[in-house]
């Protein structure tokens, strides 16, 4: 069975050749990947839908009381918008609305993990010496 890219003769941006960083695209490719995440409840949120799970706005409001139903709603529609969280509606009455992970979501798991592992390993903040700071 042929590739598809062989079919119609074009090669895929990702398979042309390996993404070259500089200090500066690598800058601004990470302040673009925070800036999907930014809002004060999106972790919260996307931890109770990691794994999977598809969960009713009810439940998710109910998991997370601190939020208010207006800032939840909002930081769903950004995150749908972004492409990280897919809203199912189901057609009944009562209507029915559940969210989950798109993989792209999903796949935020572990970068979050090992963020999470590094910020555990912080270490512990120790007064500096009087005098010249550079000098050991």
């Amino acid at each position: 069975m042929t590739r598809t890219d062989e079919k119609v003769r074009y090669s895929p941006e990702s398979k042309l050749s390996p993404a070259v960083y500089t200090r500066e695209t690598a800058a601004e490719g990470v302040e673009q990947a925070l800036k999907l995440l930014e809002g004060r409840w999106k972790l919260t949120i996307l931890f109770h839908l990691f794994g999977g799970r598809v969960q009713r706005f009810s439940e998710l409001e109910r998991a997370i009381p601190a939020v208010s139903q207006k800032m939840l709603i909002q930081q769903l529609r950004q995150m749908e918008q972004d492409g990280i969280v897919r809203r199912i509606v189901h057609h009944q009455v009562p209507p029915k609305v559940e969210y989950a992970l798109t993989d792209w979501g999903q796949a935020l798991c572990p970068a979050l993990d090992a963020l999470l592992t590094w910020a555990g390993q912080r270490p512990a903040t120790a007064e500096a010496p009087e005098g010249d700071i550079c000098e050991p």
